[in-house]
């Protein structure tokens, strides 16, 4: 198990594959999107010495990634596919990036779990069938539109692209951990939905309706409402029971109008705020100037982070970032009180967390783990028989010269080796004749097919 507040630097598949199975409740990740940049931090800016390309070619990818979708994920395989045959290589090659990661990214998750993945338009129409093929369209939650910038006239051929989206999904829909958030509003907001003040507490508020047409059943009905009896044309959407329960809890609850009709205080220290929905205006983007922003490229809000750390986790949970970059979301569910992994292909990402973790929170938080290792998956199980099995499924053929042995010839081998953070489970066994097992040590079986094709062994 990896210990909560571990920063890992390196390739994110190996790590992932390494990590144990539903042990994660909520992934978010902001992974590249496409577009064709290159981004580096300014020199100077404390995230100085980050960068990553964002533009995908099939060299980009292993070519044994194509070959395992193919096996074992034929609907996947076909939208990888289709978005090659639309958008080329690179889209393809971007593809298969992301749905090598994304399948371990669901194996990752509790069945209670979330996953949201942060994109642009550029590439979001890919990654939504990707998620599908991946996590079931029935698991679809929601997608989420994030407004970024104000309009800016920059656009001459058609509307301005001023939004990001984020794609939310479920392990399991039916177990789903989820809980509603609010926005907040500022004091000159407050001050005009709740105009009024109690006398006796100081308590800002506004006041509603007591008497509805909806309530008919109870039309022409008589309250005793602080002493006084009040009939109603209309209504109650009171019983006197409820008047009586609340009024002893808060004698100064009702309001009564100029013309000595009643109605019941709402009160500002109460409000919530307004339910957030999947259009998102209300949190800005790091501007140039703002102090939260490090200089580190696609660095995202903290506030948007906690939003949806909030939403979709509970204290104490785990948070996982597996593009954590300037380790926003490591940050956001620290400051909410949940445990963190994040995993980053720059080992400046370690440096970030401790800087904006002392900054954001006084130095009053849990202890950095800095990784650079492939953890060991613990869990995984063999069957007793797997040799035997392997052997009947592979019709007596080893897996890499296709030529046929006694079973006595055969040896067990991790097609994903150990080192690269492949399970010790039948999924990832295979019988090689020894021959090819030595040839392929602990490298993967798109190098040990090259090999073989290099000596004739095998044809292209």
């Amino acid at each position: 198990m990896i210990k909560p507040s571990t920063i890992f630097t390196g390739d994110n598949l190996p790590i992932l594959r390494g990590m144990d199975s539903a042990s994660v409740d909520l992934i978010y990740l902001d992974p590249p999107f496409n577009s064709n940049r290159h981004y580096s931090a300014p020199i100077g800016s404390k995230a100085a010495g980050a960068e990553f390309k964002d533009t995908w070619t099939l060299e980009d990818t292993d070519d044994a990634w194509w070959g395992e979708l193919a096996d074992a994920h034929p609907a996947l395989y076909r939208v990888i596919d289709a978005a090659g045959a639309s958008g080329g290589k690179g889209d393809k090659a971007y593809c298969i990036y992301m749905a090598v990661r994304l399948l371990e990214m669901h194996r990752v998750l509790k069945s209670t779990g979330s996953l949201y993945l942060h994109c642009d338009p550029t590439m979001s129409h890919a990654l939504k069938l990707l998620l599908d093929a991946i996590f079931g369209a029935r698991n679809f939650i929601n997608e989420i539109t994030w407004k970024r910038y104000a309009v800016h006239s920059l656009a001459t051929t058609g509307f301005d692209t001023v939004s990001d989206i984020l794609l939310f999904f479920s392990k399991n829909k039916k177990e789903i951990s989820f809980t509603n958030v609010f926005s907040s509003r500022d004091n000159a907001e407050m001050k005009k939905q709740f105009p009024l003040v109690e006398p006796e507490t100081k308590r800002r508020f506004q006041h509603v309706a007591l008497e509805q047409s909806s309530n008919q059943s109870s039309a022409f009905e008589t309250r005793i409402i602080q002493g006084k009896r009040v009939v109603s044309d209309l209504g109650w959407r009171w019983t006197q029971q409820t008047f009586d329960k609340r009024l002893a809890k808060n004698p100064h609850l009702i309001y009564w109008t100029r013309t000595g009709r009643p109605r019941y205080k709402l009160y500002a220290d109460q409000y919530k705020g307004k339910p957030v929905g999947n259009i998102w205006t209300d949190i800005a983007y790091l501007s140039t100037g703002n102090a939260e922003r490090l200089g580190y490229p696609t660095q995202k809000p903290l506030k948007l982070l906690q939003r949806i750390v909030q939403a979709s986790s509970n204290k104490g949970d785990v948070v996982l970032d597996p593009f954590c970059g300037c380790a926003t979301a490591c940050l956001a569910a620290e400051s909410l009180q949940r445990q963190w992994i994040g995993i980053d292909i720059s080992p400046k990402a370690f440096e970030l967390i401790n800087v904006r973790l002392k900054k954001e929170l006084g130095g009053i938080f849990s202890q950095v783990i800095h990784r650079t290792d492939i953890p060991a998956r613990i869990g995984g199980k063999r069957s007793k028989d797997i040799k035997h099995i392997l052997f009947g499924k592979q019709e007596g053929l080893c897996n890499g010269c296709r030529s046929a042995f006694e079973f006595r010839n055969f040896e067990i081998d991790h097609i994903v080796p150990k080192d690269a953070g492949g399970a010790d489970d039948d999924h990832n066994l295979q019988l090689l004749c020894g021959w090819c097992n030595r040839k392929k040590g602990k490298r993967s079986m798109e190098y040990l097919k090259a090999e073989l094709i290099r000596d004739g062994i095998l044809s292209k």
